[in-house]
C-alpha cells in the first residue's frame, strides 16, 4: 500500500529531503503436503515450493465459485529531521554486519507479509466478492492500529492543520481508489496476473509526469518501457483467468496510484507541508476510511455480519479471521517498506519491489497451483525485466544529475 509504500502494493512524491523515515481460490482448509521519499509500493512472503490440496467444504458450507495487489515509485514527503543513531561510534565492521543483517531481515519481512496479504486477500474475494467491503475493513483496521500508536504514545499524535488536510484530501482520494482497484482485479483474475498488469506502473509514471510536471523521459527510459507493455500484452493474451473485469481494474489501481505521485510533486512542495512519512501516512488511511465508508455502504450494504456469512453458507470465524490477517500484513509490509527506505536509496529499493514482485507471483502460482503456459510466463518474465531495465535507467539518470 498501490509500491511503500501506500501497492500504497502496492508510488507518490510529497516533496522531502530524504531524511530517514521513522518505520517503516475460494476460501478452504489447506493440507500442504510438500508495488527521502516516503513509497508506496503495492503489495508477499517467500514460499517454499510446496505442494497445496484444498479440499472444499473446509470451512466454505455449499458449492463456491471458481477464482476471481504496493508499486509507485513513492510518496515522497518532506521528512522530520531525526537524531542520529546513539549506535553511531560503534566500531564501521560491526556496525555494517549488523545493518546488513537488519535490512536483509526486513526485505525477508517486506516479502513473507506482502504474499501472505495477497494470498489471504484472493482468497476472502473469491468466495465473498464484494470488495468496498474488503478494502473498508482493511482501511479500518488500519485505522484502529494508529489510534492505538496514538493513544498510547507509541507514535507522537501530529498537530495537523486544515491547509495541511487539504492537501492531503487529494492524495487520500487516490490511495482509496488504488487500493480498491487492486482488490476487485484479485478477485476477477488470478495473483500472478493482477502483479504482472501492475508492472505497467513505470509506463503510468513517466506519461504522467510529462503530462503534468513537464518531465520528459530520456530515451533510455522509453526503451526500457518497451519491454514492460510488450511482456503484458503477451501474457494477457495466453492468460487462463483473463477478464476484461480484472484487467483494467489493475490498470486503474495503475493509473491512480500513480497519479497520486504527481499530485504529491505539483502540491506537497512548501515547508508548511512538511510531515514526516509515518504521520503522512497515518492520516491518509484514516481519510481514506472515512473517505469509502458512506460509498461502501451504499453501494454493498451492511454485509460483513455473523448473519450475513450464515446466510450465504460461509464459516463466520475464519472469514473473520482471514481478514483480519489480511489487513494485519497490508500495513504491515508497508510499515516495514519505509524501514527499509531508512536504509537504502529509492532505486535500490524499487529493484527490490521489483524482486518481491517476482516472489509474489512465483509464490501465488505455486500456492494457487495456477494454470500457466510457456508464452505466459515468457512474457511476465519479459515485463518484470523491463521493471528492473527502468530501474537501472533512473539510477543513471539520478548519478547523471548529482554529477
Amino acid at each position: 500500500m498501490q509500491s511503500a509504500a501506500i501497492s500504497y502494493s502496492p508510488s507518490i512524491s510529497v516533496s522531502t529531503k530524504p531524511r530517514n523515515p521513522t518505520q517503516s481460490p475460494s476460501l478452504y482448509r489447506f493440507n500442504i503436503s510438500s508495488s527521502k521519499r516516503l513509497c508506496f509500493f503495492n503489495g508477499s512472503f517467500s514460499l517454499n515450493t510446496v505442494n497445496c490440496s484444498a479440499r472444499r467444504n473446509g470451512w466454505v458450507s455449499g458449492p463456491t465459485s471458481e477464482p476471481r495487489e504496493p508499486d509507485s515509485e513513492g510518496f515522497a514527503v518532506r521528512a522530520i529531521s531525526v537524531p542520529e543513531s546513539p549506535g553511531a561510534s560503534e566500531s564501521p565492521k560491526s556496525s555494517s554486519g549488523m545493518e546488513t543483517f537488519v535490512l536483509g531481515t526486513l526485505f525477508g519481512l517486506w516479502y513473507l507479509f506482502n504474499i501472505y496479504f495477497n494470498i489471504y486477500d484472493k482468497q476472502i474475494l473469491e468466495v465473498y466478492p464484494y470488495p468496498l467491503t474488503i478494502t473498508l475493513v482493511q482501511l479500518a483496521v488500519g485505522t484502529l492500529l494508529v489510534m492505538f500508536m496514538w493513544i498510547f504514545n507509541l507514535y507522537k499524535r501530529p498537530k495537523i492543520s486544515s491547509r495541511q488536510l487539504a492537501t492531503i484530501l487529494p492524495l487520500a482520494v487516490m490511495h482509496t481508489l488504488g487500493h480498491l482497484f487492486t482488490n476487485i482485479s484479485l478477485g476477477k483474475v488470478s495473483v500472478s496476473f493482477t502483479h504482472t498488469i501492475k508492472a505497467t506502473e513505470p509506463f503510468f509514471s513517466v506519461v504522467l509526469s510529462a503530462m503534468f510536471l513537464g518531465e520528459f523521459p530520456t530515451i533510455w527510459v522509453v526503451s526500457s518501457l518497451l519491454p514492460i507493455v510488450g511482456g503484458v500484452a503477451l501474457a494477457s493474451m495466453t492468460e487462463a483467468s483473463f477478464n476484461w473485469a480484472g484487467f483494467w481494474s489493475a490498470m486503474a489501481s495503475n493509473l491512480t496510484n500513480q497519479s497520486r505521485n504527481v499530485l504529491s510533486k505539483k502540491f506537497m512542495t512548501t515547508k508548511e507541508e512538511s510531515l514526516d512519512n509515518i504521520t503522512l501516512f497515518s492520516l491518509i488511511t484514516i481519510m481514506s476510511f472515512i473517505l469509502l465508508a458512506p460509498a461502501a455502504i451504499f453501494i454493498e450494504g451492511v454485509k460483513f455480519t455473523p448473519s450475513f456469512f450464515q446466510s450465504t453458507g460461509l464459516n463466520v470465524r475464519e472469514i473473520y479471521i482471514r481478514s483480519l490477517i489480511a489487513a494485519l500484513c497490508f500495513h504491515a509490509y508497508q510499515q516495514i517498506a519505509y524501514m527499509i527506505l531508512q536504509r537504502v536509496s529509492p532505486v535500490t529499493h524499487s529493484v527490490g519491489n521489483c524482486v518481491k514482485r517476482v516472489v509474489v507471483i512465483v509464490s501465488s502460482v505455486l500456492f494457487f497451483r495456477t494454470r500457466v503456459s510457456l508464452i505466459n510466463t515468457l512474457g511476465t518474465a519479459i515485463a518484470l525485466a523491463g521493471v528492473f531495465l527502468y530501474s537501472r535507467t533512473k539510477s543513471i539518470k539520478l548519478k547523471t544529475k548529482i554529477a
